[in-house]
């Protein structure tokens, strides 16, 4: 896919790697629907500094933890009002917390399976229902190399970012040809957001790169997969090994 002026919603788009996807796409010339929950202001700087630099983009808010469908239809019916058209979805809005079977509240599981696993779906479903058929459409969803090796600790979360890795692979046989259905499973790339950089610095020694990751090599992965014409199903990881 050429990417000079499409058209790609992302969802949480406005921190973290989002941010990151979100301003190398505007470099490459990519039209930008950006979803936000309560980043508002990351959000009005994100758009700030993508119109100074000549990109456009439209952000929208939408709460993912209430009714999904009602969220889902909300970006999708800005996005195509802003520009007309769909080309690219990436799930990147998600929730990280910690829980056992014991400590996992019916609140947090609640939480995670819809922000993490019910919007997407419907989000995907919108934009396969809603883009024009006759052109070619990636979805890209930010999954978690634990929904393949799970481990304790974040239970609700791993079983969203499992449901999420499986409904990666149905959607590229069912979406197939017409829209290139792919996940990113990244590593150790940034610290949980009530953690420092020492967070990081645990993980070294874990990793067989013997190194963390940075917002580029998720970025260098999404153009790849946005560029590939014969790729679809996969689940990429960008962890140094750490799911060896």
């Amino acid at each position: 896919m050429d990417l000079k002026d499409k058209v790609a919603i992302i969802t949480g788009g406005a921190v973290r790697i989002g941010r990151a996807m979100s301003l190398a796409l505007a470099e490459r010339g990519v039209k930008l629907c950006v979803h936000y929950g309560s980043s508002q202001v990351d959000a009005n700087n994100l758009a700030n500094e993508i119109q100074k630099s000549g990109g456009e983009i439209v952000t929208v808010q939408a709460d993912f933890a209430g009714d999904a469908v009602a969220a889902a239809k909300t970006v999708i019916d800005d996005a195509l009002d802003a520009f007309g058209r769909l080309d690219v979805l990436v799930n990147s809005a998600a929730i990280f917390e910690p829980g056992t079977l014991q400590t996992t509240t019916a609140e947090s599981w609640d939480r995670h399976l819809s922000i993490n696993l019910r919007v997407p779906f419907f989000l995907c479903q919108e934009f396969a229902v809603r883009r024009s058929s006759n052109k070619a459409g990636h979805i890209v969803n930010i999954v978690d190399w634990r929904a393949i090796r799970p481990k304790p600790g974040h239970l609700a979360y791993t079983i969203s970012k499992s449901g999420l890795v499986t409904m990666t692979k149905c959607l590229a046989a069912e979406l197939a040809p017409e829209i290139q259905v792919n996940a990113i499973a990244p590593g150790a790339i940034l610290p949980p957001p009530d953690e420092d950089d020492a967070y990081l610095e645990r993980l070294r020694e874990q990793i067989p790169l013997r190194r963390t990751g940075s917002p580029d090599e998720i970025v260098h992965s999404l153009l790849y997969l946005l560029e590939s014409d014969f790729v679809t199903g996969e689940i990429l990881h960008v962890t140094g090994g750490e799911e060896l």
